[in-house]
Formats: structure tokens, C-alpha cells, sequence
């Protein structure tokens, strides 16, 4: 029966129209839900019309058909607080609300002196600010941004430690600053640019960041919002079932749905483990599961998928379908898309492949992620997603390549797949921050984060550090290597002798030795930049080298970009950015 017979036998009468949609409909998401739309009173008939039509074409009903996601936006949490510990480089803040607010903050923790603490100059009064994201969870960490109001006398934050915080939304009403409820805390050394010094330096100097220093104390909600004309019990019933039906994790030992159907407008939604990392890539992939489909219709529709896979220009979206689907011929279409000689085609079936933990997937996507930039943010994080030893193999040979973000993507990826492994576990020094020595070939090279969390990492055997020098490592720290074959590392504290260590001069032992005598992250990264600019430093030092998005791609059987002269061409992936690799919010 063609649609517009359908549709004929609609207006001849109200019986007819219910009969027809029984039987017409039984492979879609219910009468009740599709015609009548429980919860939209005064729709006319005119408007259930245009409904039926709409869900009774040729295309399958997936679930992003009838919703949106819903918690998938950066959430901005911020407060007020005092870092202490600077050398005389803080202030006593004037008497504006910002202090008054400070003030209440101390008296509620009842802080003994607080005028006195407030009023040093070692101490500054600072604005801080972090961003919880999308699937965020109890207990997760995430970054945190300092900086000194406008105005503010305060000439550096650098040494300085951020006292605990208690960080809210904050919104302006009535010319009053109005606080939520507490979604995060923080605290922890500032890590300033080390390169901010001097007058130029001045505003760098007084903003830095805390390292994974926020700590989540709620989880953040996410689900699917049914669109308003779709909203009903049924269908919101009918989408809880399907992707529980597809996906599941264990809970208290035992194995639950992710999802979760709270009204009927709203399916709440668990993340699930494989997908921690790229949470806006596990909403697209719930999205292009079906509401309902019958076994005839899901054969019609893997053949048409079959021949998607195979053309670039719609690849990407088959996958994600494919991957939805996720069963044993959905499998075998992305197999053989593996076959194809087109790189995007490859490398989307392959994406796929992994977050379905497939082996298959393993030697394409490392592949990509050493040859092509455009692909390697997100090859990396499919193949770190995957519980397979071949993964771990083929990430484990990206540590020993030329390119730096490369080495470190790989890294990165590793300590997501499972940070306990011996090869990337690292070294706890003092809680301050984590040094990890990678044995592998290649270039020496020293990564420091300025994102994610603090961590050091030293890439294959490291050359001694070149003498003489003398290295400015921090408040109070100094680096004495200007004579003989040692390096001295000296901490001054006021009115007491300083307390010395005599070390040789090896990365890993000036490290410990900042470390042991006191220092912080932001110590030994300001003492490794300084070493670097004396050229004392053989190694390669990088700061945040992580894949980048929007990098440059010619497709198979394209010409060169063109040269526009001022913006270089960017190639949108046909699939989200996954977080492993600190997407920032806008």
C-alpha cells in the first residue's frame, strides 16, 4: 500500500484512520504516541496529518528523529578565594563586594586573623573559574583558571597556592552576585608561564592554572529531550527499551540499562565506560539507534548502508548507524569497508570497528595516527577506547615516532586505556604531580602538561644536563651547576639556613631533588624552561603538544587546498571530537 493510499484511507473515517495505522504503523513507535501525541492538546487534524506523513516515509525512524541531547554544553563554575604563599608580590584587596564575599568565606571556616591573612602581601585575593563537562562525574577532576580582578594590585601569583574553594554557578541579580548550588571544589599550586617576567609579563604573571585542581562533587545529568509534537509516555518507553537493548553497563555488580525513561519528554542517560572519553561521539551513536524496526526493515536498511560505507561522503554517518546497530552483520559491512581504497572510508569503518572493540580496527587506525594529522585525534582515542592487547601494542610503537604530539597523543591514550600499567604508571612525587620514564627509542624528548593533570614525562634515555648553569627554579629555589660536576639545589626560606642537595646533573635527579626540598609542579616546569633557554637541556622540551582538530586533508582524488591566503582550509570530521585530548569549551 503506497503512502498516499494511506493517506486517502485517513479522511475517510475515524475507525478506518485507526485500523489502518495498526497495521501500517507496527513497525514504528505506536499509534498512541505517532497520531494522538498524548500531552499536545489542540493539535488539529491538519497537524496529525503532517505527523503521519513525516513518520511514515522512507526513512528509518532513528532516535535522533524525535530528540535532542540534553546536558551536553560546558558548564562554567567559578568563586571567589585567596592564594597565599607569594613573595610580596600580593596585596591588601580594596573593599569591594569581592572582599566582602572572601571575608564571609573565612569567617564561615572560622580562619583565625583573617583581616591580617587577607591584608599580607603574600597573599592576593583571585577570581577563579573552571569548566565541568559534558557526563562529568563525582569525583572526576578537571582544570581550574586563576587570575586577579581587574585592577589589582597584584604583580604575580607565581609560587602562590590556591586555598580550597567552593565553586557554584554564579549569576547577577538585582545587582547582587547570586550563588547555586556547590558543583565543585578546589585548590592546589598555580602553574604561571614561566616566561611572564618583567613589565611585558605583568598580565601573564597574574593568571595561571591549577592542574586537575577542581574536583567534582556532583555528576552531571545528560539524557535525550523528546522534541515537543513526539512527546508521550510510549515513545519515551520505546527509546528507554531500544538503547538498553543495544547498551548496558554493570552497576553494583549488576547489569543495567544506560538509559533511563523519566517523563515523556525525557530518557536520562549513564555513560557508558567505552565511551568516557568521547561523550559527544556516544550521543551520536544512541541517536542513530531505531526506535523500532522489524527484521525485513533492518535488512533493507543494512543494504543500504552497505553501499553508503563505501563513499566518503557518507561514510562517516553510515558508520555511526553501523556502529549502532552493532551486531554481527553490521560488523562484516564495516569489514569490508576496511578493503576500500579511499583513506576516509578506511579510517571511518575502522573508528567504528574499535568503539565495537574489534582487533580489525587496530592496524588502520595506528596507521592513520602516524601518517594522518587530519584523522589522529580521533584515531587515538578509538584505539585507546578498545580492551585489546593489540591496541595497547600498536599505541605502545607511537611512543618511539619523530612527531612530538604524536609521542605524547599516544602516551595520553595509554594512561586513558589503563593508567595503572607499569609502562605509563609513573612515580608519585609528593601528590604535587606524577614523572613518568617511558623506555623507548627515538629522540629524547620531556613533555609538561598545561592541561588535563600535572605530569612529566621523559621519552627514552635522557643526556646529562650541560654545565655550567645556574637555574631559577621557583620561589626560593636555586639551581647552583657553575662549577665542578654537580649541581647544588638550594632552598631559601626567610631566617632560616637553606637546606641544600647535591645532586648530578641528570633530568631525573634535579626533578626528585625541587621535589624533595619543598618545590611544586610549577617549580620544576619553570626550572626545565629555564634549563632549555640556557641550553643546558639536550632533550626536546614540549608544553601541551596534543593532536589538534581541524588540520588540513586532501581527499583521495582531490587537487591541492587551495591557498587562501589568510585561513588555512579545515576538514570537518563527520564525527564528533572526543575529550581525551582536553577539548576546550567555547
Amino acid at each position: 500500500m503506497t503512502r498516499r493510499a494511506r493517506l486517502s484511507r485517513l479522511n475517510t473515517s475515524r475507525t478506518v484512520l485507526q485500523c489502518a495505522t495498526i497495521a501500517i504503523l507496527s513497525t514504528s513507535v505506536g499509534c498512541m504516541s505517532l497520531i494522538s501525541l498524548p500531552g499536545m492538546p489542540g493539535r488539529d487534524k491538519a497537524d496529525n496529518k503532517k505527523t503521519l506523513e513525516e513518520l511514515t516515509d522512507d526513512t528509518p525512524d532513528l532516535i535522533g528523529k524525535f530528540t535532542h541531547p540534553f546536558g551536553m554544553d560546558y558548564v562554567k563554575v567559578e568563586s571567589i578565594s585567596l592564594v597565599t604563599g607569594l613573595a610580596g608580590t600580593g596585596e591588601d584587596p580594596p573593599p569591594t563586594p569581592q572582599r566582602a564575599s572572601l571575608m564571609g568565606e573565612m569567617n564561615r571556616r572560622r580562619i583565625e586573623n583573617a583581616e591580617q591573612i587577607m591584608a599580607s602581601p603574600n597573599t592576593a585575593l583571585v577570581l577563579v573559574r573552571g569548566f565541568l563537562r559534558p557526563g562529568i562525574q563525582e569525583g572526576d577532576r578537571f582544570d581550574i583558571e586563576v587570575r586577579v580582578p581587574t585592577k589589582s594590585e597584584t604583580t604575580s601569583l607565581r609560587g602562590g597556592w590556591l586555598m580550597s574553594a567552593r565553586l557554584t554557578e554564579l549569576a547577577v541579580l538585582g545587582a547582587q552576585v547570586r550563588q547555586g548550588h556547590v558543583l565543585g571544589v578546589a585548590e592546589g599550586a598555580i602553574l604561571v608561564d614561566p616566561s611572564a617576567t618583567g613589565e611585558a609579563g605583568e598580565p601573564y604573571a597574574t593568571r595561571g592554572r591549577v592542574l586537575g585542581g577542581g574536583l567534582a562533587v556532583k555528576s552531571r545529568p545528560m539524557g535525550l529531550v523528546i522534541d515537543d509534537r513526539y512527546k508521550s509516555v510510549h515513545l519515551s518507553a520505546q527509546i528507554e527499551k531500544s538503547i538498553n537493548d543495544r547498551f548496558h553497563k554493570r552497576i553494583d555488580g549488576h547489569k543495567r540499562g544506560v538509559a533511563k525513561a523519566k517523563t515523556d519528554e525525557l530518557v536520562e542517560i549513564a555513560v557508558h565506560d567505552r565511551y568516557k572519553d568521547n561523550v559527544g561521539r556516544y550521543v551520536r551513536v544512541l541517536q542513530s539507534i531505531t526506535v523500532t524496526e522489524t527484521a525485513r526493515k533492518r535488512q533493507e536498511r543494512l543494504v543500504t548502508l552497505g553501499s553508503q560505507i563505501l563513499d566518503p561522503l557518507t561514510a562517516g554517518s553510515a558508520a555511526l548507524q553501523l556502529e549502532a546497530i552493532g551486531d554481527d552483520q553490521a560488523r562484516e559491512l564495516l569489514m569490508q569497508a576496511l578493503k576500500s581504497s579511499d583513506t576516509e572510508v578506511r579510517f571511518y569503518a575502522a573508528e567504528s570497528l574499535a568503539y565495537l572493540d574489534s582487533t580489525a580496527a587496530v592496524e588502520i587506525l595506528a596507521d592513520v595516527a602516524r601518517n594522518e594529522p587530519a584523522f589522529r585525534i580521533n584515531a587515538m582515542a578509538a584505539l585507546s577506547a578498545m580492551d585489546d592487547v593489540t591496541a595497547f601494542e600498536a599505541l605502545h610503537g607511537l611512543l618511539s615516532v619523530e612527531s612530538a604530539e604524536t609521542r605524547y597523543g599516544a602516551f595520553r591514550s595509554l594512561w586513558a586505556m589503563n593508567q595503572h600499567d607499569p609502562l605509563i604508571a609513573g612515580e608519585d612525587m609528593n601528590g604535587a604531580f606524577t614523572l613518568h620514564h617511558l623506555d623507548v627509542e627515538g629522540t629524547p624528548m620531556i613533555h609538561v602538561t598545561n592541561s588535563h593533570r600535572p605530569e612529566i614525562v621523559l621519552f627514552g634515555k635522557q643526556p646529562p644536563l650541560k654545565m655550567p648553569m645556574m637555574l631559577d627554579a621557583g620561589t626560593g629555589v636555586l639551581v647552583n651547576g657553575m662549577q665542578g660536576g654537580q649541581l647544588t639545589v638550594s632552598k631559601f626560606r626567610t631566617g632560616d639556613e637553606a637546606d641544600r642537595r647535591t645532586i648530578q646533573p641528570e633530568v631525573h635527579e634535579l626533578i626528585r631533588a625541587i621535589v624533595d626540598l619543598g618545590g611544586t609542579y610549577p617549580d620544576v616546569v619553570q626550572a626545565l624552561q629555564e634549563a632549555q633557554k640556557q641550553g643546558a637541556l639536550q632533550s626536546r622540551l614540549r608544553v601541551d603538544a596534543l593532536p589538534q582538530p581541524g588540520r588540513k586533508y586532501k581527499r583521495d582524488g582531490e587537487g591541492e587546498p587551495v591557498d587562501t591566503g589568510t585561513e588555512k582550509r579545515s576538514f570537518d570530521l563527520a564525527t564528533p571530537l572526543p575529550d581525551l585530548f582536553g577539548k576546550k569549551p567555547r
